[in-house]
């Protein structure tokens, strides 16, 4: 698989599978068969709660490894179901979503309320369900940009879920008030025993200059990871990071420049090391968004992954490059991801 995972990674392979982490992999919590008790297990998490996290870790074919791929498909709201469901529109019907989670070998599925709730009764207890419980909807003319509540908390756990989702727009003029209401909502969560996952992500006009998209600087996502944990994540999904410098480059906030010179440099896998180390360390898992689908969808899936894994991360949740596509070669390219986390040749950086 190590010769697959090169011929995908093309020139870039030697640069992401041979290099050495600026900051040590020793000071991390990395993702192992026994992470729930290494790192739940002492927290306040309640019993179900540590049920759930180990039956999310044990499924698929990463069981048993620590490592997570997820299919999210909440993008008939984020994006719209037109938009996301064109080029494949098998998966307007939401048992096919369950269905591509099950046949790719994922951990689980996270939707939305409607879907996961239509197909619960045939598949709740088959593969762990994650609701999604905020969206940012499209349809409102001006379109505004703010994650409002779909579902309850006791809606997710009535339909026997493992997890609830939810995404919180740092930086947004409306941040103050979704980061109350996820509070709140994971808070719940938590005492109702289900896991929570949180989609860390940034969402502020003056955050994209002409230069670069801040939105995906290490670390501005990286503290929004911080954020995210603060009201426990149990896991935080941020896109990968592109680039760094966002507080220094939009001069506000505070940073130190240790940040740049001793924790990170310019390449991928040190950025990404440095979301993983705004994670406490490690102890809430990052898991990497895999992007919109595109002509180059293998190997954007392998190389995320690669970098993710070297990074310290736990895995990626994936979707369009899933589902947009026939569900033959949306399960192989779900299997793709897995296998880089299988693959032992692919080590910690």
């Amino acid at each position: 698989m190590i010769d697959k995972i090169k011929e995908l990674l093309g020139s870039e392979a030697d640069s992401l599978l041979n290099y050495k982490a600026k900051f040590p992999k020793e000071k991390l919590h990395l993702p192992g068969p026994d992470f729930v008790d290494r790192i739940f297990a002492p927290s306040d998490r309640n019993i179900n709660v540590l049920r759930n996290l180990q039956w999310i870790f044990n499924t698929g074919r990463l069981a048993g490894t620590g490592y997570l791929s997820i299919l999210p498909v909440d993008q008939g709201i984020e994006h719209s179901a037109g938009a996301s469901f064109a080029p494949n529109p098998d998966y307007f019907d939401p048992e096919n979503i369950v269905k591509l989670a099950i046949e790719g070998g994922c951990n689980a599925v996270a939707s939305t309320l409607g879907v996961l709730g239509m197909t619960a009764r045939k598949y709740a207890h088959k593969i762990p369900f994650i609701v999604k419980i905020n969206h940012n909807e499209l349809l409102t003319y001006p379109n505004k940009y703010d994650q409002i509540m779909f579902a309850g908390v006791r809606q997710a756990y009535d339909m026997g879920a493992a997890a609830v989702g939810a995404t919180i727009y740092f930086g947004s003029e409306e941040s103050t008030r979704q980061i109350q209401e996820v509070s709140d909502a994971f808070a719940y969560a938590h005492e109702l025993g289900m896991a929570t996952i949180l989609w860390c992500y940034l969402r502020n006009s003056a955050f994209k200059t002409k230069e670069k998209d801040y939105h995906v600087s290490a670390d501005l996502t990286g503290q929004a990871n911080h954020l995210g944990v603060t009201i426990e994540a149990d896991i935080i999904k941020q896109k990968l990071p592109e680039n760094n410098g966002g507080f220094t480059a939009l001069n506000f906030g505070k940073t130190h420049k240790k940040v740049y010179s001793d924790l990170t440099s310019d390449h991928p896998i040190d950025l990404t090391r440095y979301q993983v180390i705004n994670n406490y360390m490690g102890r809430a898992g990052l898991i990497n968004s895999g992007g919109a689908s595109g002509e180059n969808d293998f190997a954007e899936a392998a190389r995320t992954a690669v970098i993710n894994k070297r990074a310290g991360g736990m895995g990626l949740i994936s979707g369009r490059k899933a589902f947009q596509r026939p569900m033959e070669d949306g399960v192989k390219l779900l299997n793709l991801i897995q296998d880089v986390y299988l693959t032992k040749e692919v080590t910690i950086a």
